[in-house]
C-alpha cells in the first residue's frame, strides 16, 4: 500500500493504524532500506509504516508487508513532525521510530515479540522506553565504502559513559532518573559530530499520549517519559543498533578523508543478538525474564 501523506491513509483507512505496536521507520536513503523493513515486521509490529521519498524502490516482498507514505525529505524537523502526527492520530497506541539502516533489539527479542514485551512494560506503569543507539561499522572500508554491511558488522564494546542531564529551570540540578548517554563513533569521532548530535540516548519507544510531543532531540515535552526508569526499580530498556553514524562520518565529505578505519581495540564482531548487548550493558531486561 502507498499513500502520498500519512493524512491520505488516515482518510483513506483509518483502521489500518488502529492496532499497536507501530513502527515508523525513515528511509533517509536507500541503503539497507529493505532489511530494515523485514526487520522490523517480523519482531512483530503490527503495521510498519515506511516514509520515504516517492523515487525508492522496495522489493516485491517488502513492498506487500508494508505500508509506504511519500515523504521526500525523511529526517530533521520533517521527521519530527511526522512522529507528532500520527502520535496525535493514534492515541494509547505504542509507537516506535528509527531510520533505515537501524534495527530495534530488545531483551529476549529470539524468542518474543515487541507486543509482549510492551505488555510487559505498561504493567509497570511505563509510557516510553529508553533506548540507547549501538554504532555498527564495517572492518573493512576499502570494501564496504558506506561503512555498511549487515553479515560483517562491528560494534565498540567500551567506551560507553553517561552525564548527568542538567535541568536548566531548576539551577541546571541534575533532573531526576535522568542521564546523557556517550560512546561509539560519536564519541570517538566527535571532532566531526556537533555537540548537540552526540548522545547515543533516544526515547524511541513510546505510547502516544494527549498533549505531549517529541522534541528535536528524541525526548519528549512529558519529563517523567524521558526517565531511564521508575522510582522504584529498574525498567526494561532496549538498543537500536545503527550504521547511521558511520554512514555519514564516510559520505560526508569533511570527514570521509580524516578516516581510514572505524575499527580499534575495543571493536568486536556484532552478534545480531540480544544476549550481546545485555551482557555489555546496552541494553537492559529489569524484571522481565
Amino acid at each position: 500500500m502507498q499513500f502520498t501523506s500519512f493524512a491520505e491513509l488516515l482518510k483513506s483507512d483509518a483502521g489500518l493504524v488502529a492496532k499497536g505496536p507501530l513502527a515508523l521507520i525513515f528511509a533517509e536513503d536507500d541503503v539497507e532500506l529493505d532489511t530494515t523493513l523485514r526487520h522490523h515486521k517480523d519482531i512483530g509490529f503490527k503495521q510498519v509504516l515506511a516514509f520515504m521519498p516517492s523515487g525508492f524502490k522496495l522489493a516485491h516482498d517488502v513492498a506487500e508487508m508494508v505500508i509506504r507514505i511519500d515523504m521526500e525529505t525523511a529526517s530533521g524537523p520533517d521527521m519530527i513532525s511526522a512522529v507528532n502526527e500520527v502520535a496525535e492520530a493514534c492515541t494509547d497506541q505504542w509507537l516506535y521510530y528509527c531510520f533505515n539502516a537501524e534495527y530495534l533489539l530488545f531483551p529476549f527479542c529470539e524468542t518474543r515479540s515487541i507486543g509482549e514485551m510492551l505488555a510487559f512494560h505498561a504493567e509497570e506503569r511505563r509510557s516510553a522506553m529508553l533506548t540507547y543507539v549501538v554504532d555498527l561499522y564495517a572492518e573493512n572500508l576499502h570494501q564496504h565504502r558506506d561503512a555498511v554491511t549487515i553479515e560483517g558488522a562491528m560494534m565498540d564494546k567500551a567506551g560507553y559513559y553517561a552525564l548527568a542531564r542538567p535541568d536548566p529551570e531548576n539551577h541546571n540540578h541534575p533532573k531526576e532518573r535522568q542521564l546523557d548517554f556517550y560512546g561509539g563513533l560519536r564519541w570517538r569521532f566527535e571532532e566531526h559530530i556537533p555537540k548537540a548530535k552526540r548522545k547515543i540516548d533516544r526515547i524511541s519507544i513510546f505510547r502516544a499520549t494527549p498533549g505531549v510531543y517529541l522534541r528535536p532531540d528524541f525526548t519528549f515535552s512529558d519529563e517523567e517519559m524521558n526517565t531511564y526508569s521508575c522510582a522504584w526499580h529498574s525498567n526494561l530498556t532496549a538498543s537500536v543498533c545503527s550504521f547511521r553514524a558511520a554512514k555519514a562520518l564516510k559520505t560526508n565529505a569533511g570527514s570521509t578523508y580524516d578516516i581510514k578505519s572505524f575499527k580499534w581495540h575495543n571493536s568486536v564482531p556484532f552478534e545480531w543478538h540480544s544476549r550481546q548487548l545485555m551482557d555489555l550493558g546496552l541494553m537492559e531486561p529489569g524484571q522481565w525474564f
